[in-house]
């Protein structure tokens, strides 16, 4: 009898563990599962390289230098929607979901470096008979957008860089989903387990105002963070150990530059808006106080409005040393 209660807790805790996890259990979604509400025309898959890659290529076809933009971490090209619908009307505009992002497939030799995926894309290009265009890029998209340039300014036009990676993190505030994949200890736990709530507090964690963050754009995040794939290579990023960024060579860059930057961005500063604009000559850069990580997604019709007037007058005034 004096078992009973011992038993009974046990019981309970077992029982409470089982509901955490039947709430927690995100096994990884086919990608056949996720094309027909993620992946419905325009969308097109492409193989490059041996990788299945999810493109949107829209817009008047006449335009022949058309913009090239690319997201960040853990999103897709659904993040640049805003902007497709605002631009496309007079530009040909390419969104793509990075190599184990999103709908496309991941590298098989888990080498996602910004070196090499800047090289990636222009093979992509290529195949899409892109000989030069306007390359922008949000966060790690930044970061891979200025190494295409660097990699071969003869195919980039002009530079957007939407709170750009690059410099070393001086982050105030990491989204709990990145902590959770750069903590050795639960990397294995990650991916299997993905509570909704992760995703949600994440995505509020990188807007500026997070009211703005709505159900359906968790929803969106989540499933394709499941995609089968996607959550090995993001493990496989934060584990991996490259170079630091070779933010020297972007002071040989000779191209029209524009800097966006959210004011409440905490996980990469608006000091480094400075910083590119230091090392980009003649760039020139544009503040939003009141959005985040991701200005182009949660204000999408205020910061292209930026973005088109860039694209009317770009010119690269390159001061004298």
């Amino acid at each position: 009898m004096s078992r009973s209660p011992l038993l009974l807790g046990l019981a309970t805790v077992t029982a409470a563990a089982g509901i955490v996890l039947a709430a927690t259990w995100a096994p990884d979604l086919p990608v056949a599962s996720l094309i027909p509400r993620y992946a419905p025309p325009p969308s097109t898959f492409r193989t490059i390289a041996g990788v299945s890659v999810h493109l949107r290529d829209e817009g008047p076809r006449e335009d022949t230098t058309p913009i090239l933009l690319l997201h960040g971490t853990s999103a897709s090209l659904h993040t640049w929607g805003g902007w497709v619908r605002a631009l496309t009307p007079t530009r040909r505009v390419i969104t793509v979901d990075l190599p184990g992002f999103g709908l496309s497939g991941a590298f098989a030799d888990r080498d996602y470096s910004a070196p090499r995926t800047a090289r990636f894309l222009l093979t992509l290009l290529d195949s899409l008979g892109v000989r030069r265009a306007v390359v922008g890029g949000n966060s790690l998209g930044g970061r891979i957008a200025w190494a295409m340039a660097v990699a071969d300014s003869s195919r980039v036009d002009a530079l957007i860089l939407v709170d750009a990676a690059g410099y070393p993190s001086r982050a105030t505030s990491v989204p709990i989903g990145f902590r959770l994949a750069r903590t050795p200890g639960l990397r294995r736990v990650a991916s299997r387990l993905l509570p909704r709530s992760v995703i949600a507090s994440s995505l509020r964690n990188v807007y500026g105002d997070p009211s703005r963050v709505s159900d359906s754009l968790i929803d969106r995040y989540y499933d394709l963070a499941r995609r089968e794939g996607n959550r090995a290579a993001l493990l496989a990023r934060f584990s991996a150990t490259g170079s630091p960024a070779d933010t020297l060579a972007l002071r040989g860059l000779r191209l029209p530059t524009l800097i966006l930057w959210g004011g409440r961005d905490r996980l990469i500063p608006p000091t480094d808006a400075a910083r590119f604009a230091r090392d980009i000559p003649g760039s020139r850069v544009v503040m939003f106080e009141t959005l985040g990580h991701v200005p182009h997604e949660e204000d999408p019709a205020g910061t292209v409005a930026a973005v088109e007037a860039f694209l009317r007058t770009k010119t690269v005034a390159v001061p004298s040393r």
